[in-house]
């Protein structure tokens, strides 16, 4: 109800994580509580007809109700438990053929059509201001709908005792195996968004995310050197089920080095392997810098598909939209438009899908009430498409917007965001343990670490949680210190192998940021572990000089 608050909660994951954070304080009985969806259709009525009277040609109003529960703990300590609500009413309309947004937390009639009447006077001032008209691609209103998050446990009635006691579970087992310090989180997400347009629709729509980092520390007194490694669970949309762990949800990565889950997860078991391990880089040989093949597993590729194919893809971007806040992009519209640029190798096949279940991106229809669809970026290593909403369609002769408008907030405008970018399966049966044994010199990365890009999402530089040294086709011990180093084109054009989709599984990222003022978003991208021939390789622990 209150404007945008950030909460910056310290944690032991790389100094402190900025978490966005809605709204204002409430109890936690109070997120159970449910909004009535014909007052909220009433609303929507009056903010659309308000618009129209006033001059609009096209109004669109979404309703909102964003809630959050953050459990923060360290070691055997809960440091702060953070319940929020945010409700409020945004307001979209063209006139004169430009954009006016206004909202309000204001949700009487009266408050609802001066915000209508408001974004229709900034409209027509926009217009005096010249430039190309907005032309939105046409959308079929839908009527009454309704979609949800799958999910059969809703984490808002879970007692938070039962929580907090999972992750304190957590940090011990992570303590007792090797860690001397443990920092867990559990951040939980319940957006319920209503949306309806002068095209005819009226959405009722409601989703549901989790996400339970951590991390284990494990120090060396006599040194005083230490080392980390997080938690290798992905954010996912789903329910509180999720913690309910399932063997038939558990795999191996390649050698048995470590233990993944994928539809359900055993937080205790990745804590308890998170303290083994961050032990064991402690005595971890550091990589000697050189050309090696990378086997990269899914939990460490999403974020280079992220930052190297998710965001260079954004139509916006490509267009110097995103130049002042987060660069442009290599990928212009001349590669496009040439209908032979070669992003990839022929195998390297890149699609966007806003509907696989369990992904941070799944959504019945977008923030522009556009329904959810799936479409090719990269074909057999081309580029061939963009990521595109309704007012960027034409540029790149859609005559559909492609569903990826997206506002974190009520009070935020709704504009371009990335949809669940994924890399397609290899098309022949392989495991990671198979890719593995044709590799003479190479490296195996597991988990996200820390990154670099350039402003054209080119150049980059990547690490990882765990490295694991391959010689002669075997895992050969732990390695430390290892960052690789590539471009965009040339890395992806040195992959030489994707296993097949039995290996495939999604990660994701919970808070992607864009835009100013700036917004976050949910993304996933999936992957199976894929391998990248003679990628340089440095050592990020020597000095230079």
């Amino acid at each position: 109800m209150e404007r945008r608050q950030f909460l910056r909660i310290s944690t032991g994951m790389a100094g402190s994580l900025l978490v966005p954070v809605f709204g204002q304080a409430i109890a936690a009985e109070d997120l159970l509580k449910p909004a009535d969806t014909r007052a909220k259709k009433a609303l929507a009525d009056i903010a659309m007809n308000a618009a129209t009277a006033a001059g609009a040609a096209y109004c669109d109003v979404r309703i909102g109700r964003y809630l959050n529960q953050f459990v923060i703990t360290r070691d055997l300590n809960v440091e702060n438990i953070v319940n929020t609500e945010s409700s409020g009413v945004g307001v979209r309309v063209v006139a004169n053929g430009a954009y006016g947004f206004a909202s309000t937390n204001d949700m009487s009639p009266d408050g609802v059509a001066n915000a209508a009447r408001q974004a229709v006077a900034i409209a027509k001032a926009n217009a005096k201001l010249g430039g190309e008209p907005v032309q939105l691609a046409p959308v079929k209103g839908v009527g009454e709908v309704r979609w949800a998050t799958p999910y059969t446990k809703d984490w808002r009635a879970v007692p938070i005792k039962e929580k907090a006691e999972m992750l304190l579970a957590a940090n011990a087992a992570g303590m007792k195996a090797g860690a001397n310090f443990m920092a867990s989180q559990l951040f939980q997400v319940n957006q319920q968004k209503y949306f309806a347009s002068t095209d005819g629709s009226y959405i009722d729509q409601d989703f549901h995310r989790l996400w339970a980092p951590f991390t284990a520390t494990a120090v060396d007194k006599a040194s005083g050197k230490f080392r980390t490694r997080d938690g290798l669970a992905s954010p996912r949309g789903v329910g509180y089920e999720f913690f309910d762990a399932r063997p038939e949800h558990k795999i191996q990565a390649a050698g048995g080095v470590t233990t993944l889950y994928t539809e359900s997860y055993d937080i205790i078991e990745d804590a308890r392997n998170a303290g083994r391990q961050a032990r064991e880089k402690l005595a971890a040989k550091s990589v000697d810098p050189g050309k090696y093949d990378l086997v990269l597993a899914p939990e460490h590729l999403f974020l280079t598909i992220h930052e190297s194919v998710g965001h260079p893809t954004e139509l916006d971007r490509v267009l110097g939209y995103e130049a002042n806040y987060a660069g442009t992009s290599f990928c212009t519209l001349d590669k496009w438009q040439s209908k032979n640029f070669r992003f990839g190798a022929e195998r390297v096949n890149f699609f966007a899908e806003k509907q696989i279940k369990g992904s941070l991106g799944a959504v019945g229809y977008d923030d522009e009430g556009v329904p959810a669809k799936r479409w090719d970026i990269i074909k057999d290593g081309i580029l061939v498409n963009y990521q595109a909403t309704r007012d960027q369609a034409h540029i790149i002769g859609e005559k559909e917007s492609h569903g990826c408008s997206y506002a974190d907030s009520w009070s935020s405008v709704q504009f371009q965001r990335m949809p669940n970018v994924s890399l397609a399966a290899g098309k022949e049966r392989l495991t990671p343990d198979q890719m593995v044994a044709g590799v003479k010199k190479g490296i195996y990365i597991i988990g996200r670490g820390s990154y670099s890009i350039d402003q054209q999402r080119y150049n980059f530089q990547f690490g990882g949680q765990l490295f694991f040294e391959i010689k002669d086709g075997k895992i050969a011990g732990m390695l430390e210190d290892v960052a690789y180093q590539s471009n965009t084109q040339e890395f992806w054009n040195a992959c030489s192998a994707i296993c097949d989709e039995r290996d495939w599984r999604m990660s994701g990222s919970f808070f992607d940021g864009k835009g100013q003022p700036s917004q976050v978003s949910a993304v996933s991208h999936g992957s199976a572990t894929t391998r990248f021939n003679g990628v340089n390789v440095i050592n990020t622990g020597r000095k230079i000089g």
